[in-house]
């Protein structure tokens, strides 16, 4: 708590010097990145800042961009699990994946941005491909609408938005910090984080977290094993700076949740008792990853950076169970199990200049930077075991265990993929940085080929490229408020879900566009935002009777969002927002769907958390939290005769700050959709996805 008000002091106007938390300090005006992040806004649930791709990190009240940028105390305080848990936050976006299904997939602004679109210290395709884990994180920094010009093109090219992961580094003091935590039905989670700086001026830095996570969930028959280790290590020398990330982690789930899909023409039942699972006891899906990131920069004077950065993954997962399809209003469906291997190996790159310098009155911050990922993706048929299961939603039925025993676990490439490119940005700025100007555009190149499972032949090809450009203007007229707009394209390649027939084909990239206009207000402990915008961006649909995938179509998004954070009076903190948002269907493979709203575009969304520290005189150190989270009505067709109603849950917490033998103690407790609310919770893609059951959270972490 006392770190949390001491924050309060921070002041936005010096982000534009990047300390360095230890070892060397850069100097003022330094390009680099490689160091700690920008400082919290008071409140610490957010931070003031953010990184924007190639030209570094930005004050968010002068990027001409939506952003939000988590801070990993609002992870630790709300004993958030994935990264899921921390967007959760956020009124832009919702999960496209139910709870405990140990996957991980997000709508930003309408549109779907898949797990392996996560970035990592910037570079995509080295996290974990679907669910990267929390506990090594110090960021969590959500950019709202195509981010193409700034980070290059993700794996799928998704315009909704871009979710980046910071990792932690050491800081100036050391650190050791266990959590011992309770979940239900019966988790138990551990936890350490240690870190170290040495040398003469604290130069090398070295951080390492581990987490074992072990037991039951809330859902019937499943039960979770999640390990992850990592180590961070850091050199912050007086030019030299560079950091080093290796992670494992590996996740055993026993009958994981999946979506459901509903056949054409039924009225989609209640949903059921969240606990209930209607997966079969033996089902299962294992996985495990390994990662490594690197990046490396150089000033070549104060104001002009070089730098370079290289990630790489391995990412094997094996899955046995099924699928379900709905077959009738009474929530009868089918389930045939299958057993699908799967293994992808990425590797991704980036180099380039940053820098700073004046041409008269206009002052420049310019980026020049060339990006590559390289995947090889082996996803090969599913393996059919035993009949088709028919079962109820409400009652479900468990029949005697199958088994994997003879099916091959061969895992031959099916597709690959090669995205590169090449951007150059500035941002002009003037009248003592009162206008801020930023151009930019950058070219790239989509790759994309699929393969026979048996032959190894090549059986479908496309390659794309097409140069994007991106502009965007702050204006500040009075102290305090920013008015901003901003123009963006990007290349989209659709992916099809894991189960269409046709998972591994290679489909054409086309061009996304995006026009937002916005304001924010710096209040000083509190900041709003408002952003108006509008997005078009091809879609495609899985059939769910012939389970084809297609993209056929195209989706306008317009939308309208406030968000709010801070800290409005010592000892309370707000974060959240709401969402409006108007998707239609403007070109489709059927006329008369042309003008219905697009499938799984709630028009409202709403979240909102806040905090309230008890006053010293009643009970000190105690916090109260809540946080509302309300969805609005979506359409799970294209036809629109498919529908799930609105859904809201509540959030409550407790956390008691105190000393154990003068060591800070921390205390928390928090129970997810405290009422029980039984709901479906998103129908994007055409897919059914449930939500959340009651869930109780308990850790106790201490430093020391």
């Amino acid at each position: 708590m006392q770190a949390a008000i001491a924050q309060a002091d921070v002041q936005l106007d010096e982000l534009s010097v990047e300390g360095r938390g230890g070892g060397r300090t850069a100097p003022s005006g330094s390009t680099g990145i490689v160091g700690p992040p920008p400082p919290a806004y008071p409140g610490v649930v957010v931070a003031s800042g953010s990184r924007l791709g190639l030209l570094g990190n930005r004050n968010v009240f002068d990027q001409p961009f939506s952003s939000t940028s988590y801070t990993e105390k609002l992870v630790r305080d709300q004993q958030a699990r994935n990264v899921q848990d921390v967007v959760n936050n956020d009124p832009s976006i919702r999960t496209n994946v139910p709870a405990f299904s140990g996957i991980l997939g997000f709508f930003i602004r309408g549109f779907p941005v898949f797990a392996q679109d996560i970035g990592f210290n910037g570079l995509f395709g080295v996290a974990d491909a679907f669910n990267p884990a929390i506990e090594p994180i110090e960021r969590v920094e959500v950019l709202r609408g195509p981010s193409t010009l700034l980070s290059g093109v993700p794996p799928f090219g998704n315009i909704g938005g871009i979710i980046n992961l910071i990792p932690k580094r050491a800081g100036d003091e050391p650190l050791n910090r266990v959590t011992l935590g309770y979940a239900s039905d019966a988790q138990i989670y551990k936890a350490v984080d240690i870190s170290r700086r040495f040398g003469d001026a604290k130069e090398w830095g070295i951080r390492f977290n581990g987490a074992f996570n072990n037991g039951r969930t809330p859902i019937d028959n499943q039960s979770l094993h999640l390990g992850v280790a990592s180590l961070a290590l850091d050199y912050r020398g007086e030019r030299l700076r560079a950091s080093l990330d290796l992670g494992y982690q590996e996740l055993d789930f026993s009958s994981p949740l999946r979506n459901r899909n509903v056949a054409t023409g039924v009225r989609i039942p209640r949903a059921p008792d969240l606990t209930l699972n209607q997966h079969q006891p033996w089902e299962y899906r294992n996985s495990a990853n390994q990662q490594i990131a690197t990046r490396v920069e150089y000033d070549l004077t104060p104001d002009l950076t070089v730098y370079g950065a290289y990630g790489r993954s391995n990412f094997r997962q094996e899955y046995f169970g099924g699928v379900l399809t709905i077959f009738n209003a009474r929530g009868d469906y089918r389930d045939p199990i299958s057993y699908l291997p799967f293994h992808i190996v990425n590797e991704t790159a980036e180099a380039g200049l940053r820098g700073t310098l004046e041409t008269g009155p206009i002052k420049h911050s310019f980026g020049l930077a060339a990006t590559g990922f390289w995947q090889d993706l082996a996803q090969p048929s599913a393996q059919t075991v035993g009949s088709t299961i028919v079962s109820n939603l409400y009652e479900p039925i468990y029949v005697a265990p199958r088994s994997t025993v003879g099916l091959s676990n061969a895992t031959p490439r099916t597709s690959s993929r090669i995205n590169r490119s090449i951007a150059i940005a500035d941002t002009l700025s003037a009248f003592d940085d009162r206008v801020l100007l930023t151009l930019g555009g950058r070219w790239q190149g989509l790759d994309v080929n699929s393969y026979s499972a048996v032959t190894g032949a090549r059986t479908g090809s496309s390659d794309t490229g097409a140069f994007s450009p991106g502009i965007g203007l702050v204006i500040k007229p009075i102290e305090r408020l920013s008015l901003y707009a901003n123009y963006i394209e990007g290349l989209t390649s659709p992916a099809p879900p894991v189960n269409a027939v046709n998972a591994s084909a290679a489909f054409p990239a086309s061009v996304s566009r995006q026009a937002e206009v916005g304001a924010k207000y710096d209040f000083g402990s509190v900041g709003v935002g408002f952003a108006a915008f509008r997005i078009e961006q091809p879609f495609g649909f899985l059939d769910t009777s012939t389970l084809v995938f297609s993209v056929d179509g195209r989706q306008r998004n317009d939308g309208v969002e406030l968000t709010v954070f801070g800290e409005p009076m010592p000892g309370i903190r707000v974060l959240g927002g709401v969402s409006l948002l108007d998707g239609i269907q403007v070109r489709a493979q059927l006329a008369s769907n042309v003008g219905r709203v697009a499938v799984g575009v709630p028009d409202v969304q709403l979240n909102l958390y806040g905090e309230y520290d008890l006053p010293p005189n009643l009970i000190p150190g105690l916090t109260l939290t809540g946080r509302v989270i309300y969805t609005a009505a979506q359409y799970y067709d294209l036809a629109n005769s498919q529908k799930i109603p609105d859904w809201a849950t509540l959030d409550v917490g407790l956390r008691y700050a105190t000393t154990f033998r003068d060591r800070p103690l921390t205390l928390r407790a928090n129970v997810v959709n405290v009422t029980a609310n039984n709901y479906w919770a998103s129908t994007g893609r055409g897919i059914l996805s449930q939500g959340t059951p009651r869930t109780f959270l308990l850790s106790a972490s201490m430093d020391f």
